[in-house]
């Protein structure tokens, strides 16, 4: 099993090419088992998520090739089983349940199973597609959808900490092969979803209202294939953004779309970081310690809780009292203890970590847990004093393309042991 072996005290410094949306990705992917023509998809990040999706599509019997960035798919028959060995890999591969109703009207895949950030059910997905016509019943671990006649309808998709993407993303693709007009209400409006319901556009889907909370979707007879470049992946942007904050150094996110990071630049601006933003992408430079910081993670345009444990990092070596409070996943906290053993000083209040800025890190053996708390280790690893080495690094691997070969290149002492 690899692991990272990160030793601190480098500046940050030069150009970093932000790499395709991994979360705008998947749910595109999934999308081209609409239609029996071929799909393009250009800027596909290269990552373990994205081979298991692709797994799963030829599993589906999608004939699939990727190289250079670039998928290409060809669905022309589609089997309606997805089996637990494929989808036990990775949550998100719920998001072929709807393409499989639309395309087939019957869908039989296992449930996913919990996760390290906390629970995340698929209740919403269902009821959705239920409203639509899709009833569905459980047994065995298997969802089983026996046959679906789609039919348009108004429906809610809110939950208890806001609204779910790939709820949204499963009824947006099962609504576009329904029968009359269906409107989501209380839908998510994440950059991702917008890019699927383009993707969908292209498609020949009749969809208006996507980035806002109500979607309308008008069914149509038939999608056909279709040429779409991802955009680029803001998570991954506003990691390499803290990475050069925390060494206060000065790196171009070249590619990086501010208008999908505007929550992020404001608050990481108010906490005293230069950020200019031009057609390159976003140049983030500091020439001296933050200030600290209190939020709450919120579903977009909010701040999002996929930069929470990375901004956890940098409060950490940032002088005065942080509160970092998570509504969206309340349970998402396991990397505080992991920084704890690298000397941060932080308390967790319920829902919200408190940090008091220390005036350094240092270097130890630590565990990652989940796909964003890797990459908090790896930030407080370029800061810490000495060596850190984080193991269990396939997180890392499901969700950014080549970090350390990225980080190497912008000066940090990082290397990959096997």
């Amino acid at each position: 099993m690899d692991k990272l072996v990160v030793k601190g005290g480098a500046r940050l410094k030069g150009r970093v090419n932000i790499s395709g949306s991994k979360n705008s990705a998947l749910p595109i992917l999934a999308a081209t088992l609409l239609t029996p023509e071929t799909c393009i998809i250009h800027n596909v990040p290269d990552l373990s998520d994205i081979r298991f999706m692709l797994e799963i599509l030829a599993q589906l019997g999608a004939k699939v090739t990727f190289e250079n960035g670039t998928v290409t798919t060809r669905a022309e028959k589609v089997i309606t089983e997805v089996p637990y060995d494929l989808v036990r890999k990775m949550r998100a591969s719920i998001c072929v349940l709807g393409p499989m109703i639309a395309r087939c009207g019957q869908a039989t895949i296992s449930e996913p199973g919990g996760c390290s950030i906390g629970d995340r059910p698929i209740d919403i997905h269902l009821k959705g597609l239920a409203e639509l016509g899709a009833e569905s019943h459980t047994q065995g671990g298997n969802v089983f959808i026996p046959k679906a006649n789609l039919v348009g309808k108004e429906i809610f998709l809110g939950g208890k900490f806001g609204s779910t993407v790939l709820g949204t993303d499963n009824v947006m693709m099962a609504a576009t092969r329904a029968k009359g007009l269906t409107i989501i209400e209380s839908a998510a409006c994440e950059p991702e979803v917008r890019d699927l319901a383009e993707f969908l556009r292209k498609m020949g889907a009749k969809i208006v209202g996507q980035g806002t909370r109500r979607i309308e979707i008008e069914g149509v007879d038939a999608l056909g294939g279709v040429e779409h470049t991802v955009i680029p992946d803001r998570i991954e942007a506003g990691t390499f953004m803290i990475g050069a904050l925390i060494t206060q150094g000065d790196v171009l996110l070249a590619g990086a779309d501010p208008d999908h990071l505007v929550n992020v630049i404001d608050r990481m601006k108010s906490c005293g970081a230069h950020m200019k933003c031009g057609p390159e992408g976003i140049h983030v430079s500091t020439s001296r310690k933050l200030s600290s910081i209190d939020l709450v993670t919120e579903t977009y345009p909010g701040f999002p809780t996929d930069m929470q444990a990375q901004l956890c990092a940098l409060m950490s070596v940032t002088p005065g009292i942080s509160a970092i409070t998570e509504k969206i996943f309340p349970s998402r906290f396991m990397h505080l203890s992991e920084l704890r053993r690298m000397g941060a000083r932080v308390e967790l209040e319920g829902a919200t970590a408190i940090l008091h800025g220390v005036d350094h890190l240092s270097g130890a053996p630590v565990m990652a847990s989940d796909l964003r708390a890797s990459a908090a280790l790896v930030l407080a690893g370029l800061v810490a004093h000495g060596t850190t080495e984080v193991n269990r690094v396939y997180h890392i691997d499901r969700g950014y393309e080549h970090i350390d070969e990225k980080l190497r290149a912008l000066g940090a002492d990082i290397q990959r042991v096997r």
